[in-house]
């Protein structure tokens, strides 16, 4: 696979979700020319109109190709696997395809967007919850959905190297971006054997390591 740079990539290095989508252009072989969001200074370099224009939701990562602007992660990642088939996210089979979905959107869905940067930041300024509460808020989420996940990978045979057999794919691609969160916040991961596996086959990827946050050109 050659690389390309027709893509235009916005990221922050600290975004979970931008996180995958860097692990995808590494499986994929893919190189883009990436913007840097900073969601912290400035206010936070997204709400800017600049950004507003390109996103309006706000929020990292967003992918343009081609004049169009894609701002989901999910989104992202099926849009690079329909584009750039080899090698796939996503594995053959309709059954198949369901099961990595409903792993990847366990974590994306109903884990990750209750940890965000954005409800953090409501919690504090709108709610009052200081620092412990906001803790005790992330790893409440964390471990209900980690808790599911560790039960569902442990008992399914598909589970293999990965959360579906031995190639990585979608479900990872979100699985160590989470995990990783897990860690910044001190969580106890010990309770999910499964789980620790399969982030350390991940890792044993360069292109996982590479899209490890301390490894990007924004990182602090």
């Amino acid at each position: 696979m050659s690389a390309t740079s027709d893509f235009t990539f916005y990221s922050y290095f600290r975004s979970s979700a931008a996180f995958r989508v860097r692990i995808a252009l590494n499986l994929k072989g893919l190189k883009a020319d990436t913007r840097f969001v900073h969601l912290l200074k400035d206010g936070g370099q997204q709400h800017s109109d600049a950004y507003k224009a390109i996103n309006p939701l706000q929020l990292v990562p967003t992918l343009t190709n081609a004049g169009q602007a894609i701002g989901q992660s999910l989104a992202i990642l099926e849009y690079l696997d329909e584009s750039v088939p080899e090698p796939p996210l996503l594995p053959s089979g309709a059954l198949a395809r369901a099961r990595v979905r409903q792993l990847a959107q366990t974590i994306a869905c109903d884990i990750h967007p209750l940890n965000n940067l954005r409800v953090l930041q409501y919690l504090e300024h709108q709610i009052g919850a200081d620092a412990e509460r906001r803790l005790a808020w992330q790893r409440h989420w964390i471990s209900a959905g980690f808790s599911a996940l560790e039960a569902k990978l442990a008992r399914e045979p598909a589970t293999g190297r990965f959360c579906h057999g031995d190639d990585p794919g979608m479900a990872d691609i979100c699985l160590v971006p989470q995990m990783f969160n897990a860690r910044r916040i001190q969580m106890e991961l010990t309770a999910y054997p499964t789980l620790l596996r399969i982030e350390e086959s991940a890792y044993s990827l360069p292109a996982f390591q590479d899209a490890r946050p301390e490894n990007q050109p924004d990182a602090e």
